[in-house]
């Protein structure tokens, strides 16, 4: 093909649309009137051809439609597909390959440091509770219960739970305590 046909592979430029229009219409003038009919036929043959492929590409969307919906492919179906691809095309990048190792690693770390911390916590409160000041503390409370059960009539046996600690201190209160003198000045 020369240069001056009309055709498919012509290489002449293609006017830009930010183009200025009177250089536009300067090329329509320097065209004879022959050239003209000829950009013509090709404009008219082009838009064809456009809605031509626009009828078949929606003709092929239709089909491929019929086609998902008789294999039970839905629009969710097609999200979860396209969204395991994504993530499946993430996970192979070197970037989240490294991201992933370093957060590993950081991971590991950080078991480690909590693992000493909490040792270390623990060592701490074994020595609190075997240090001589833990030691009177405990059995000022013994000695602090023993005295309360025998004020509310006899041990009870050793582990109770906590509603019958509250229970028995309930019950020691109530019977140890003492009419106000308001209350006996206005009961006579």
């Amino acid at each position: 093909m020369e240069r001056g046909e009309p055709g498919l592979l012509r290489t002449d430029p293609v006017p830009e649309a930010r183009e200025d229009a009177a250089a536009t219409i300067n090329a329509i003038e320097t065209l004879s009137e022959e050239e003209q009919e000829e950009l013509r036929r090709e404009l008219a043959k082009v838009e064809e051809e456009i809605q031509t492929l626009s009828q078949v590409l929606a003709a092929k969307e239709k089909h491929l439609a019929e086609i998902k919906r008789k294999l039970g492919i839905n629009s969710l179906q097609e999200l979860k597909q396209n969204i395991a691809k994504g993530w499946q095309d993430v996970t192979a990048t070197p970037v989240y390959k490294r991201t992933s190792e370093t957060l590993s690693q950081a991971g590991q770390k950080a078991s480690a440091a909590f693992a000493s911390v909490g040792s270390v916590i623990t060592k701490k409160l074994e020595d609190v509770k075997n240090s001589p000041t833990f030691k009177s503390f405990e059995e000022k409370v013994e000695n602090l219960k023993a005295s309360r059960e025998s004020k509310v009539g006899g041990t009870k046996p050793a582990g109770g739970d906590f509603g019958e600690v509250l229970n028995s201190t309930a019950n020691a209160s109530a019977t140890s305590v003492e009419p106000l003198p308001e209350q006996t000045r206005e009961g006579l």
